[in-house]
Order: C-alpha cells, then structure tokens, then sequence
C-alpha cells in the first residue's frame, strides 16, 4: 500500500509501527517509503520523539520525488521517466520541480509564476501555459500515462491519477490540446 502512495506521489510522513522486529522486515518498510519503523513493545516517550522528529524533517527538502514512473533528483538536477533522462531548461525544471511538490493538488497559474519567476504577478499570462506545454513535450509525449493535466480555469496539476474533474475535461478536449 505504501509503495502505491508513494508512486501516485504522496509525500506523507509515515512512520511503522510493527512486532516483525527482523532486520529484513525494516529494511522491507524503509525501502517501501516509509521514514522511519518502529518495533513493538516501545515506549510512549519514543514514539512522541520519533513523531516530533518527522513532523521537524521538511517534506521540500527531499532529494528525490517521485509521482509514478517520474522522478526529480533535486541533489543533481536530473528528471528521469521510466529511467529515461529528460533534459530541461532551468524554467522547465523549476515548474516540474514545483508541480512535483505540490502532486495530487491542483496549482494556479499565479502561484507558479510567483514560485518559478518570483513575481507577484496577479494578471493573465500565457508564459505558465507556454512551459506546461514544453513540458508536456518532453515528459508527457510518448508515454503510456500523461501526469500533467490541467484544470480548467483553474491551474495545473501533476499525478498518475487527475481526479474525476480533471478526467472530464481532460476528456472532451481535442488531443492536440489535452
């Protein structure tokens, strides 16, 4: 269950608690995503550590994100998908890199223009429309799954999985603008 979160590009804080207390088992957990194990028994005053050491640990501060087979490895500035490398320019890879830490949730327009540009923009503009589509290019074409999808009106979003709202609109538009 934790690798499938982990791949639809859940960011959540997991911590296992178990009575498997074998060295295979932990490594299972850890390998599966989860930031730390636990074994049973423990004591209360452990668990509220570990807990206050996880809620401490900053999610955007990961080295690598991960939504499906797309993976940013923030340390070396390499985007891969399905293992293939994808080259960006400095722009792309900021609003990929935004979109990846904001997966399952839908951004505005304005909100990557003031991340990726530093602007306190507030009107119109088509430059976030121009990179999704250079992204779109580079990462979506080709594959068998697109992970940016767009809300209408709204902004962009970037999972394995759109949401149904998503998937509606997705699918009454043309293909070439889809």
């Amino acid at each position: 269950m934790l690798r499938k979160l982990r791949q639809a590009g859940s960011a959540a804080r997991v911590l296992f608690m178990s009575s498997h207390n074998e060295v295979a088992d932990r490594v299972m957990a850890l390998r599966a995503g989860a930031d730390d194990f636990m074994a049973k028994p423990f004591s209360f005053e452990e668990l509220r550590a570990r807990i206050h050491a996880l809620l401490r640990r900053p999610q955007e501060l990961r080295d690598k994100i991960r939504v499906h087979d797309l993976e940013i490895d923030r340390a070396h500035r390499l985007v891969t998908r399905a293992g293939r490398p994808i080259r960006l320019t400095q722009r792309e890879y900021g609003v990929l890199e935004y979109l990846m830490r904001n997966a399952g949730r839908t951004v505005t327009r304005t909100m990557i223009v003031e991340h990726v540009w530093n602007l306190g923009f507030r009107g119109l503009t088509n430059i976030v429309d121009v990179y999704i589509n250079y992204l779109r290019a580079k990462i979506d074409d080709g594959s068998g799954r697109p992970l940016i999808h767009t809300e209408r009106g709204v902004g962009y979003q970037l999972s394995a999985e759109p949401s149904e709202e998503l998937q509606v609109y997705e699918s009454s538009l043309p293909q070439a603008f889809s």
